[in-house]
């Protein structure tokens, strides 16, 4: 059984509020963005100004005018990770990356985001979009034996480089955000994974794209569509797992796309009041880390006892689920 010993997130410091979309005059404004997403603000690794003067048209000037890199974000988080699992970065025996917008078609970003904390081990990279969190933990868990004693599983997404500002469609979904786990097999944890599952739909492999030094786009109706059954059936797949005396406390955290897309889920699972948990009214659509980084905000509060479905959909098309238990 895969055990989570420590969760980390980071957030860069620069924020993209409703207020300042609705100044780029790209046609939206905060009730239009609140009524159709629900976000009120997020955060991004761009220099604002040229954001505000360029809304990054040339997508190669995007990363001089970023302030932080993927590697850095991603070390951010595993740093937080690895505090609070206790363990040392010479203790990692693999690094497991994964994201929608690479920094580097190669090396993997595993390995850029290994050097920067100063780790020495293999590193690989495994993604699926959004749903890259889940995949990850999914394929760790059935190696068994061969998983070295601790492995450190890294989602930096910067996905506002890759985002038209005066698109009002794409500018008003993404923040940036990066997410780190330090899982065992070996060794018990605050969580453990119950039960986890992954799968895909390849006929809408186009439907959700960021192409090479291109722009995020993507079918929306036909994706929130797919999304909204896809996420229910992994939620009421993971609460048949649990305790029927404790099914209807199970929370439920989904993938961060947009508010509308998660109320409704939760609204056809019945999920109880205050058992579904979200920042995406702060934090916006950050990728694939937008599932763990809630858990990770969380993590100092979350009670033993607490059972989590953690269900995502991601470009692929593909989907994760995982239901984690917090033991202590």
């Amino acid at each position: 059984m895969l055990n989570i010993l420590g969760l980390g997130h980071f957030h860069p410091p620069n924020v993209i509020d409703n207020a300042f979309l609705e100044a780029l005059d790209i046609g939206t404004n905060d009730a239009w963005i609140m009524s159709r997403v629900g976000i009120r603000s997020r955060r991004t690794v761009l220099d604002l100004d040229y954001v505000r003067t360029t809304k990054n048209q040339d997508l190669r000037a995007a990363k001089e005018a970023s302030h932080f890199s993927n590697a850095q974000t991603g070390a951010n988080a595993a740093k937080l990770a690895l505090e609070r699992a206790g363990v040392r970065p010479d203790q990692i025996g693999l690094v497991v990356a994964g994201d929608c917008s690479p920094d580097t078609c190669i090396p993997a970003e595993a390995a850029a985001v290994a050097r920067e904390l100063g780790i020495d081990c293999p590193c690989f990279d495994l993604h699926s979009a959004c749903s890259t969190f889940g995949s990850q933990l999914h394929f760790l868990s059935q190696l068994g034996e061969a998983l070295p004693e601790y492995v450190l599983t890294v989602i930096p997404e910067n996905t506002t480089r890759v985002t038209d500002f005066s698109d009002r469609s794409s500018a008003i979904l993404f923040g940036d955000a990066s997410a780190a786990a330090v899982v065992s097999n070996r060794h018990a944890g605050r969580a453990k994974i119950v039960h986890s599952e992954f799968g895909g739909a390849p006929e809408g492999a186009m439907d959700v794209l960021i192409p090479r030094m291109g722009f995020f786009s993507q079918e929306g109706s036909r994706v929130q569509k797919f999304a909204i059954k896809r996420m229910t059936e992994l939620y009421l797949g993971c609460r048949g797992k649990v305790d029927p005396a404790r099914a209807e406390r199970l929370v439920y955290v989904g993938h961060q796309a947009n508010l509308t897309m998660l109320e409704s889920v939760a609204r056809r699972c019945a999920v109880q009041p205050g058992r579904h948990w979200y920042n995406i009214d702060d934090f916006g659509n950050q990728a694939a880390a937008g599932a763990p980084a809630v858990l990770s905000q969380r993590w100092d509060a979350i009670a033993a006892g607490e059972e989590i479905a953690v269900v995502v959909v991601g470009s692929g098309l593909s989907w994760s689920g995982l239901l984690v238990e917090f033991t202590a």
